[in-house]
């Protein structure tokens, strides 16, 4: 099979639409149909039904595209690879997070990187609620793990690559502490401790909304700079706080629980950096991370 031949196959089996197919292959749908006739051809069965309504997979077009697809993916990658590898990626790149859960993933995504590009090395950063995208911007960090939604017209935001339920934290003798579930209602019955006011507004009200889905208001508590902080309010009975699902791993204390909340959107990370920061280190770590994404 040709490259063509595979890019009309697979593009055609994930649109089931002969025009926009073409579209994104950007040649003529009359090509495309040519092609594939003359890939049923090479075969010598039908690999796709074809009416004046709809387009779907034959049975064997379904198991071709469920066997041929992983192989093509691993050829791009590995295409890709040895493209970034000539261009002798080499020096530092640094990049920041939030979390432990952040900096968890990204040690995996460093070590596959340096063993990808053993002349460039990772030098991964924590960073503050408190410092939002300052760091970045300063130059300190080349890139940073960051939490959706990001809208900076500065920075260009990378697919999502972690996505996390949430928990509430909450005082350990909290009435909230004994339940086994929480949804957003429960919100109104509790102070949330408030973010830094370096955080965009758009992104705190996303995640700590002001008042609950039916519209009852949620009482503010005190600001903190920095997640410890936040658990030290929450710890001494000041406030509860939505967190993701992971902090019970990482941040165990005998003076908070952390509880699930079933209707709150998830916290979802990838990585960002300014828009005049793609430099081949930066865009090599993007790819290693969104290969590594699939196994985190």
């Amino acid at each position: 099979m040709e490259r063509n031949e595979i890019e009309a196959f697979l593009t055609l089996s994930e649109e089931l639409h002969f025009g926009r197919t073409a579209e994104r292959l950007r040649v003529s749908t009359a090509h495309v149909s040519k092609t594939i006739k003359g890939l049923e051809r090479q075969v010598g069965v039908a690999l796709f039904e074809r009416t004046s309504r709809k387009v779907a997979l034959t049975p064997v077009g379904r198991q071709l595209c469920e066997e041929l697809r992983p192989a093509y993916e691993q050829v791009r990658r590995s295409v890709r690879n040895a493209e970034l590898a000539g261009r002798g990626i080499q020096g530092t790149v640094r990049v920041g997070y939030f979390g432990s859960a952040g900096g968890r993933y990204l040690l995996e995504v460093a070590e596959r990187f340096e063993a990808r590009h053993p002349e460039c090395a990772v030098r991964i950063t924590e960073l503050q609620l408190s410092d939002g995208a300052n760091q970045l911007r300063s130059g300190e960090v080349d890139a940073m793990l960051c939490c959706f939604p990001m809208r900076e017209p500065d920075m260009t935001i990378g697919l999502p690559l972690i996505s996390e339920a949430k928990m509430l934290a909450v005082p350990a003798g909290h009435t909230l502490a004994h339940r086994p579930a929480l949804s957003l209602e429960d919100l109104a019955d509790a102070a949330m401790i408030q973010n830094p006011p370096q955080l965009p507004a758009y992104f705190d009200e996303f995640h700590h909304p002001r008042k609950t889905p039916s519209g009852r208001p949620i009482r503010p508590g005190p600001t903190a700079a920095t997640f410890q902080e936040i658990l030290a309010l929450v710890g001494a009975g000041k406030g509860v706080y939505l967190t993701t699902e992971q902090a019970p791993l990482f941040y165990l204390r005998p003076d908070v629980t952390f509880i699930p909340v079933t209707d709150a959107p998830p916290l979802q990370f990838g990585l960002g950096w300014l828009n005049t920061g793609l430099t081949t280190r930066v865009q090599a770590f993007a790819h290693t991370a969104s290969a590594t994404a699939t196994r985190f």
